[in-house]
C-alpha cells in the first residue's frame, strides 16, 4: 500500500519517491503525472483512469493555497456513489492522509498552487 512521506510546494514523497508532477495515490497503485483537463479545475473526467478503483474516501489536495477548484457537481457524483470526499490544501490533505486507514482512501493531490 503506498504510504505519502511529505509534501512541500511542487513535490510529494511516495513511498520514498519524490514526485514534482501531480498525482493519485490508491490503494494499490499511483498515478504519477496526473493530467486535469483544466489545470485549476476538477472535474469527473480527470478521473476517469481511476474513478471504478476508488475506495470509500477521496481527499482532493487544492494545492498549497487552494488554487484547483473542484467542480460542485464531480464532489455530489462521487458522494452519490458512496465516496467521502474531503476537500483540502493539499498540505492539509497530507496530514489527513496519514491519520487515516491507507486501505481505504485515496488521495488526488494538485502540488504547486
Amino acid at each position: 500500500m503506498p504510504r505519502i512521506q511529505g509534501y512541500g510546494f511542487g513535490h510529494v514523497t511516495v513511498d520514498g519517491r519524490e514526485e514534482t508532477k501531480d498525482v493519485i495515490v490508491l490503494p494499490d497503485r499511483v498515478v504519477r503525472g496526473w493530467w486535469r483537463r483544466d489545470g485549476h479545475g476538477f472535474v469527473l473526467d480527470d478521473l476517469d483512469e481511476v474513478l471504478d478503483e476508488l475506495p470509500e474516501r477521496l481527499l482532493v489536495g487544492t494545492g498549497a493555497y487552494g488554487q484547483m477548484h473542484p467542480d460542485p457537481g464531480t464532489l455530489e457524483v462521487l458522494r452519490a456513489r458512496g465516496i467521502v470526499v474531503e476537500v483540502l490544501p493539499t498540505g492539509e490533505a497530507v496530514a489527513r492522509y496519514g491519520k487515516l486507514d491507507p486501505s481505504r482512501t485515496a488521495a488526488a493531490l494538485h502540488l504547486t498552487c
